[in-house]
C-alpha cells in the first residue's frame, strides 16, 4: 500500500530483539501522529505491531529508500552496519538508536526515543559524512572481487591451528611480513570496533586516515600503523600456504586463496550519519567504555 506524505522516514529494526519491537512501535506512532510517513520492509513488518498506515516494501534494495529523508535504525552494532549498507547505497542519512552494548555508530539510546521523534519531526538534526574504504581482491593479476566497508576490511586465517602468512604493503612499497591471525584495515570510524580489539589506536572520526592493525602477529615488529587517507594499503597472502578469508564489516565474506592480494583505499562513497547533538567524541568515548575519570578537576 502506498501513502502520500510530504515527508517519509524508512525504519529498519532488529526484529529479533523485544526491545527493538517496542521501540519501533513507539517511533512509528510518534512519526505518524506528526504526519510523517513511515516505510518498512515487508518481512520485518510481520514481527512488528504496525498500524496499517505504514508503507511496506518487498525488496531490500537501495531504491526502497527513494523519497525518504532519513533512515532510522533500531538495534545493535550489527543492525547499524546493515543500515549503513542502505545508507551508503541510497545516500539517505542514517540515524541509529542503540539497543545493544556499545553502539558507537548510534546517535541515541533506547531511553531517548521521544527526543529522537521530536528531533526528526522538527528536522533538528545535522548530517555528517563518514569515510569508507573500497576493497579490491586480486588473483594472478585479475580483479576477482570488489567490496567496501565503513568500519574495516579484515584479512583473517581460515584454520584455527595454522597462522596466515602475509606481506604488508603501503603505497606500493613492502613494509613487513609475518605469520598472524589476520590484519585489520580500518577507517577512523572502525578504530573503536575490531581494530580496537586487536590493539589499534582510537582515532577521532574527524581525522582522515587509514589504519593497518595486525591480529596476534608472530613477529618482533607488528605495530599498528596509521597512514594518509590517500594511501593504498595492501595485504598479500603468501602462495603455497593455507587460504585466508576476507570479512568486510563482519557482514560480507569471501575466501582468499594463497597468492591473493587485498587492496584497500579511501572509499569513493561515504556513509551519511544524522547527528542530534554536538557532544564531543571524547565524551562519547568515556561514556561508551565507562572510562574512569573520577577526580578530574578540569583546567585551572
Amino acid at each position: 500500500m502506498t501513502h502520500n506524505h510530504a515527508r517519509t522516514v524508512f525504519l529498519l529494526a532488529h526484529t529479533g530483539r523485544p526491545a527493538a519491537i517496542r521501540s519501533a512501535e513507539l517511533v512509528v506512532k510518534g512519526l505518524l501522529r506528526s504526519g510523517i510517513g513511515v516505510r518498512v520492509l515487508e518481512h520485518e513488518a510481520v514481527d512488528l505491531p504496525l498500524p496499517e498506515e505504514v508503507e511496506l516494501v518487498k525488496e531490500a534494495t537501495p531504491q526502497c529508500l527513494d523519497g525518504c529523508e532519513l533512515l532510522i535504525v533500531l538495534g545493535g552494532d550489527g543492525t547499524l552496519l546493515r543500515g549503513a549498507e542502505f545508507a551508503r547505497a541510497s545516500g539517505v542519512p542514517m540515524l541509529g538508536v542503540n539497543l545493544g552494548s556499545v553502539g558507537f555508530l548510534a546517535e541515541a539510546e533506547r531511553d531517548d526515543l521521544d527526543k529522537v521523534v521530536d528531533r526528526v519531526v522538527s528536522k533538528a538534526y545535522e548530517v555528517e559524512e563518514r569515510m569508507t574504504v573500497d576493497v579490491v581482491v586480486h588473483r594472478n593479476g585479475d580483479i576477482v572481487h570488489t567490496d567496501w566497508a565503513l568500519n574495516e576490511a579484515a584479512v583473517q586465517k581460515m584454520s584455527a591451528e595454522k597462522l596466515l602468512e602475509v606481506v604488508l604493503e603501503i603505497d606500493g612499497r613492502p613494509v613487513t611480513g609475518f605469520g598472524c591471525d589476520g590484519i585489520v584495515l580500518s577507517t577512523p570510524t572502525g578504530s573503536t570496533a575490531y581494530a580496537f580489539s586487536a590493539g589499534g589506536p582510537v582515532v577521532w572520526p574527524e581525522v582522515e586516515a587509514l589504519l593497518m592493525v595486525p591480529i596476534s602477529a608472530h613477529a618482533l615488529f607488528a605495530k599498528p600503523l596509521v597512514t594518509s587517507p590517500d594511501s593504498v594499503l595492501a595485504v598479500e597472502v603468501l602462495p603455497h600456504i593455507q587460504p585466508g578469508v576476507l570479512w568486510c564489516d563482519g557482514r560480507r565474506t569471501i575466501e582468499l586463496p594463497p597468492g591473493a592480494r587485498v587492496e584497500v583505499r579511501r572509499g569513493a562513497v561515504p556513509v551519511r550519519l544524522a547527528r542530534l547533538h554536538h557532544a564531543s567524541f571524547t565524551d562519547r568515548l568515556v561514556a561508551k567504555f565507562a572510562l574512569p575519570v573520577s577526580g578530574w578537576r578540569g583546567a585551572r
